[in-house]
């Protein structure tokens, strides 16, 4: 690839999504670097946030908590996650994070493949601040 394609991204420059509780932002997506693979981004939620229920009918998600505590819950089954911890939630596997600890909680999360369509990626099975469990929505842009 020619340093002429490469696109360094500031996760400051990427607009949060506050939609669907803590604070996301999709750095690395087919809006900001012209992805095709899949996005990445980062998450932060404060002590008793959450970023409520989906999933992905189209791909699967690496998630790396790097800093804080939180509780992930897949299919209803909570699992403890610890600064330094990585989980691979497969697609269609519902899951919610909450922050469970006394200080903010930062995880980095990356996607793919890519949905046919961002209307397809991302499915939500619970209301949020800034949303209703009612449709198919996509974290990341294209």
């Amino acid at each position: 690839m020619a340093a002429r394609n490469i696109r360094i991204i500031s996760a400051d420059d990427v607009p949060a999504n506050r939609k669907r509780g803590g604070e996301t932002r999709a750095v690395l997506s087919p809006a900001t670097c012209g992805a095709t693979s899949g996005f990445m981004g980062t998450a932060r939620l404060q002590p008793g946030e959450r970023i409520t229920e989906h999933y992905h009918p189209y791909s699967e998600e690496f998630l790396l908590l790097v800093r804080g505590e939180l509780t992930l819950d897949l299919d209803d089954k909570p699992f403890e996650l610890f600064a330094g911890q990585g989980v691979l939630i497969p697609k269609d596997i519902r899951h919610r994070l909450r922050n469970t600890g006394s200080e903010e909680a930062f995880a980095v999360f990356h996607l793919g493949p890519l949905a046919p369509s961002p209307e397809l990626g991302h499915v939500d099975t619970e209301d949020g601040p800034g949303t209703k469990a009612e449709g198919h929505i996509v974290l990341g842009e294209r």
